[in-house]
């Protein structure tokens, strides 16, 4: 089966083609188009993998949590094309996919997401043999407070995630319990959801598309303005 990967939790779009075998394509986005860009980035890797959309049979996207403009554009494409095409989906978390791709680690894994306004998405994962297992859910926090919970952790600690390395300095405080995992791994790849997603498709775990929807944490910018402006307005 071939599976169709989408992820844009973070500032980078990332779209993949593939199975449980193999990884057939891959083609990830930055910059301010990459909101508009999963289509046009689905067309363009169909194109070069010979892949005919019809061939694909089931649907994997991440659900954050993660930036709300790209959360909700990547999950309404998937299932969009799921429901068009008469397809399974399934839905992941994003920081779960992230700490998938440092799974080789023996260290504990602290995925984390920028969240921006000075907050980070974040989960806590631990290696098992073809994966991760989930220590804690998805939270957010400020990287100080992020820093104190992984304090009272006992072992070493990989960080991961374009979160980790915008408040590198705050996390090194904790000193050489603490490692950074390379740039090259900060945002949950495609090709690692599709991975995953193809084992759970296999074997006919799907999603029902009304309980696929983004993992925001907390509201967005615009309903803190709306609650701003009911506030002083009752004041």
């Amino acid at each position: 089966m071939i599976v169709l990967g989408i992820e844009t939790s973070t500032p980078q779009t990332a779209v993949a083609l593939g199975s449980d075998r193999e990884i057939l394509g891959e083609i990830t986005i930055g910059g301010k188009a990459r909101q508009e860009s999963v289509i046009p980035a689905l067309q363009q890797l169909l194109r070069w993998t010979d892949v005919d959309l019809a061939q694909v049979g089931g649907v994997a996207v991440g659900l954050g949590p993660g930036l709300f403009t790209g959360l909700r554009v990547g999950v309404q494409t998937a299932k969009t094309l799921a429901q068009v095409l008469g397809i399974p989906i399934v839905g992941l978390g994003s920081l779960d996919v992230l700490a998938y791709g440092v799974r080789s680690t023996r260290r504990r894994i602290a995925a984390v997401i920028d969240g921006r306004r000075g907050e980070v998405f974040f989960g806590i994962y631990r290696s098992v043999p073809g994966g991760v297992v989930r220590e804690t859910e998805p939270a957010v926090r400020t990287p100080a407070r992020l820093v104190a919970e992984l304090e009272v952790m006992p072992g070493e600690v990989l960080a991961v995630g374009n979160g980790a390395i915008l408040y590198h300095d705050v996390i090194a405080e904790m000193g050489p319990r603490v490692d950074f995992a390379s740039p090259t791994t900060a945002h949950p790849k495609a090709a690692s959801l599709v991975e995953i997603a193809a084992a759970r498709l296999l074997r006919e775990e799907f999603d029902r598309p009304v309980d696929v929807v983004p993992v925001y944490l907390r509201k967005s910018d615009a309903e803190i303005a709306w609650d701003q402006r009911a506030r002083d307005a009752s004041a």
